[in-house]
């Protein structure tokens, strides 16, 4: 049984942690130019992996003390085997009000009801262009008839809100963007546009657009509105296509950083605790795990690292400080 009686995750600066992002693995079968190198091969070695249950004890931890909202990442988490036993597992924890899953829909559509029947809510799906050459492109690989048929397949069996998250650069190109959201409003998907950010030396190459602008320009041209709070505290500013229901969003961490309501920590495949995208803390939980440490001494451990949550990044200040890919932290 869950015990919610010890004390809720409060950092030195007031902002309440209840969302955890778990990376399930740091591969993936795309590469992504902003995410990782072509050529990388510097994994973490399978034996290091936390098993689905080990994960699941480390996300019941998390649960105890007030987290309430959990995404499945990766790397690309569908690459992973027994994805949807886990995502059940997570599912009847009973002080978990949201479980959702990033995924680059590659192989979405083979797995989409095993998630839905597993308790997952929602999908966030990579989506950076429609253009089957600039796909390729970005990705590396000639498989974007894969990805839509995957979100095909998700809007089929129900999953509700879709979101789709494009990376866009500086050098990025509006009417491909048009195209992108023409397409997710006839489809009832949601589209957002992520910021570049310069972590590890894939995202270091690339200038990040000031979506800021960029967003407010693409949202007129559709005749959007601002929305209004979309009550999920998150960091995404969005324009409603009517009755305030989000159609177009935007995530800058460049150029309007959400930093001071920023209320998640992120769990790597080994169990490292990440306390900052762009910083460096982390805390040791997978292996504090396997060394026999009980729920207390790994909730202690977690509260002196929540202690220690960095105010912000330092993204624009430190271009080149965080060296390790974003596929190793979990996106």
């Amino acid at each position: 049984m869950t015990d919610h009686s010890s004390p809720a995750l409060i950092d030195s600066f007031n902002r309440r942690i209840s969302y955890l992002r778990v990376s399930i693995t740091d591969r993936c079968d795309l590469r992504c130019n902003y995410c990782m190198p072509k050529d990388f091969k510097d994994f973490e070695e399978p034996i290091n992996w936390l098993s689905h249950t080990e994960m699941a004890r480390l996300v019941g931890v998390f649960v105890d003390l007030g987290v309430n909202k959990i995404r499945l990442t990766g790397g690309e988490p569908l690459t992973r085997k027994g994805v949807a036993d886990l995502a059940g597992q997570i599912r009847a924890l009973s002080g978990v009000k949201d479980l959702s899953l990033s995924t680059n829909a590659t192989m979405l559509a083979r797995h989409a009801v095993s998630l839905k029947a597993a308790g997952v809510d929602r999908l966030n799906v990579s989506l950076d262009t429609l253009d089957e050459q600039r796909f390729c492109e970005i990705t590396g690989r000639n498989c974007l008839s894969k990805v839509l048929e995957g979100l095909n397949e998700a809007r089929r069996v129900g999953f509700a809100p879709i979101k789709l998250n494009c990376v866009v650069d500086q050098s990025a190109d509006e009417s491909d963007l048009s195209r992108l959201l023409a397409y997710s409003l006839a489809s009832g998907f949601i589209l957002r546009l992520i910021e570049t950010m310069p972590m590890g030396s894939s995202g270091q190459q690339f200038v990040a657009a000031n979506l800021s602008d960029m967003g407010e320009a693409i949202a007129q041209r559709f005749g959007l509105v601002p929305a209004l709070d979309f009550g999920n505290g998150g960091p995404a500013r969005y324009w409603s296509a009517g009755e305030n229901r989000p159609a177009l969003g935007v995530i800058t961490p460049m150029s309007r950083h959400f930093c001071e309501t920023c209320n998640r920590v992120r769990l790597t495949v080994d169990g490292t605790l990440h306390l900052c995208l762009g910083q460096e803390n982390q805390v040791p939980l997978g292996q504090m795990l396997r060394q026999g440490a009980c729920d207390a001494e790994l909730k202690a451990a977690i509260h002196q690292g929540i202690a220690a949550k960095p105010e912000r990044h330092e993204f624009s200040s430190a271009r080149t400080k965080v060296m390790r890919f974003m596929s190793q932290t979990g996106g």
